[in-house]
């Protein structure tokens, strides 16, 4: 590292270390210490919203697991066979892989039927798949897995923190407006009282 970016470094440090207050500064205006402390405050609400996005993510991934279990007792699983071939379907969108075939099976009652089902595009006929049925026999959409619950519990939690610390960022900005206009008053106040003298002193 070249002694200009190491100094550059040091120096970035030192702004950020000032900007948060820490170390003394003889210049240091009554609004400076409040924005510190506002932003000191930002901070500690930052850091407390990750066990809080934590927390809600496993509360939606407790809740969705509950709901896929009632799901589970409610419905019935069978095998049941392709009676259409899916290996030449062309898909609609691009990267589509799933498509809607007919399949035969044998509902809990032991009575032969057919309905449709999705499957992996590709699929030959006669090809054994799994399917779900409600309490009339009839196909239904599978509940989700525990895995879909996990992802969409993370996603959760990861959307509540983000979204917190964009919060905090946009009324922190929106603090620091009437302070940022107070300095200006106050430096303009103090360049009139100082621009007399140091203009006298360039003649």
């Amino acid at each position: 590292m070249s002694a200009a970016k190491q100094r550059s470094g040091e120096l970035w440090v030192l702004m950020q270390t000032r900007r948060l207050g820490i170390g003394r500064n003889a210049m240091r205006r009554r609004s400076d210490r409040l924005e510190s402390t506002l932003l000191w405050c930002a901070l500690i609400a930052a850091l407390l919203m990750l066990p809080i996005g934590a927390a809600t993510g496993n509360a939606v991934r407790n809740t969705l697991d509950a709901s896929s279990q009632r799901q589970r007792a409610a419905l019935h699983e069978v095998r049941a066979q392709t009676l259409e071939s899916a290996e030449h379907d062309v898909p609609s969108v691009p990267g589509d892989v799933l498509t809607v075939i007919k399949v035969g099976y044998v509902d809990a009652q032991g009575a032969q039927r057919e309905g449709y089902t999705t499957v992996v595009r590709g699929t030959k006929s006669g090809a054994g798949v799994t399917v779900w049925l409600d309490r009339s026999g009839a196909i239904v959409a599978a509940p989700r897995s525990t895995s879909d619950d996990a992802a969409y519990g993370a996603t959760a939690g990861t959307f509540t923190v983000l979204g917190s610390w964009l919060l905090l960022w946009g009324l922190f900005r929106l603090a620091r407006v009437p302070l940022d206009r107070r300095r200006l008053r106050a430096w303009d106040a103090e360049w009139r009282t100082i621009a007399p003298r140091w203009l006298r002193g360039q003649k």
